[in-house]
């Protein structure tokens, strides 16, 4: 698998980073167009979660990581050191929030959370399959 990564402030100005690093990724990659979109608004939903739900002391970091496997599948990864991990629920008409996960759920071939391979914390992931095999 080819992949990048980079470590960014848990902060809400971190997701407009995060899209365009992975917009200059997935276009180095030959990646654009609806895919290119799904990613982004996932990557949105995933650094916003580790922003907003991460019970962490401020000043820690959030990682993201894309990679591209097997010509493929993009993955996109962001973690925190938050030990919660993310569980969909079912928002109202009236919640203002909620509808993320349910939202990655529907958007993604795969997703899921597992335990920071270095340190403490999560990884939130989803998987995009491209169309055709490749770019």
């Amino acid at each position: 698998m080819v992949e990048v990564s980079q470590r960014l402030p848990r902060t809400p100005r971190s997701a407009t980073r995060a899209r365009a690093l992975l917009r200059e990724q997935l276009t180095e990659w030959g990646i654009k167009g609806e895919l290119m979109d799904t990613a982004e608004l996932l990557l949105s939903e995933l650094v916003a979660n580790a922003v907003q739900h991460a019970p962490v002391p401020a000043g820690r970091d959030i990682g993201l990581r894309v990679g591209l496997r097997n010509g493929r599948v993009v993955r996109i990864e962001v973690s925190d050191a938050g030990d919660g991990r993310p569980v969909p629920r079912q928002a109202g008409p009236e919640d203002e929030q909620g509808r993320g996960l349910a939202l990655v759920g529907a958007l993604a071939d795969r997703w899921g959370c597992s335990p920071r391979p270095y340190g403490i914390g999560k990884a939130v992931w989803v998987e995009l399959e491209l169309p055709g095999g490749g770019p």
